[in-house]
């Protein structure tokens, strides 16, 4: 297999010659995962775990363009939908991270060529935020039109939709489904439901749009005491007569950590 680092170099010296040899859009090592459009992309750790990061990198990636008054910047030269569950995601660290970005590039030395440069990266990047599942769910049914008025206006189409932190609204709508209704003309729809719906939506504007989904999700480890206790109690639920496991691992070190998969069936059956 081959090096991702070679020798003594540095993690500068090491992401210049990564990114001249091709474009990609997961920073190192993530970079070498196949993808292509129509992917989803699960991003999966605890909170703070440099998820969001993650995706500020790579829609950097995205959104710069090939090349700019005859210097190579390598990027996507596409659109970015960047979906904010969380409603914490740093627009002002986002351009300081892409306007270092430009500077790297030996020729980008003009004051007014960054500025221009930045300025069209940043129209790129449709940054979106909702502060519950209704909105979300609201927000993925109009993207197609958003969407479409973007790409016409910006020439280029969108290669990519993050969605940061999909299992925001989780808990809450888990909570409100046993709440007495305020709003007798809204129903209370269970996680379950509201998931198919958000599922259902995705793969619409995956079709209208042919983009590579990539979500950020905090994950719940289990130490080895609750693991060994609870396993047999976490491995399966009953949801809405369907068995659905919570119990999954990723791998750290070599080593498989368990985490509680707490999301419905519906969102895991995307990958």
């Amino acid at each position: 297999m081959e090096r991702w680092i070679d020798g003594d170099e540095n993690a500068n010296q090491m992401l210049a010659r990564v990114s001249m040899a091709r474009p990609f859009l997961l920073p190192p090592p993530l970079h070498r995962v196949p993808l292509r459009v129509g992917n989803v992309v699960e991003l999966i750790g605890p909170s703070p775990s440099a998820k969001t990061h993650i995706l500020t990198q790579t829609a950097i990636n995205c959104i710069l363009p090939k090349r700019w008054n005859d210097v190579e910047y390598g990027g996507l030269d596409r659109l970015v939908v960047f979906v904010d569950l969380d409603c914490r995601f740093d627009i002002m660290r986002l351009s300081e991270m892409l306007n270092y970005r430009i500077m790297e590039f030996e020729g980008a030395v003009d004051g007014d060529h960054n500025k221009s440069l930045h300025d069209l990266c940043m129209s790129r990047f449709l940054y979106i935020h909702c502060y519950n599942s209704f909105e979300f769910l609201q927000t993925l049914k109009t993207l197609h039109y958003r969407l479409q008025k973007e790409e016409e206006a910006h020439g280029v189409s969108s290669l990519m939709l993050m969605i940061d932190s999909i299992g925001a609204f989780h808990w809450v709508d888990r909570a409100t489904t046993f709440l007495p209704r305020r709003d007798s003309s809204r129903k209370n729809l269970s996680p379950q439901t509201l998931s198919e719906a958000v599922v259902r939506e995705i793969k619409i504007v995956i079709q209208m749009h042919p983009m590579l989904i990539i979500a950020t999700k905090s994950a719940i480890f289990m130490d080895r005491l609750s693991s060994a206790s609870n396993l047999a109690k976490w491995n399966f639920i009953k949801d809405n007569r369907q068995a659905e496991r919570v119990c999954r691992s990723v791998t750290r070190n070599d080593q498989p950590i368990q985490y509680r998969e707490y999301m419905p069936s519906v969102w895991q059956m995307l990958f």
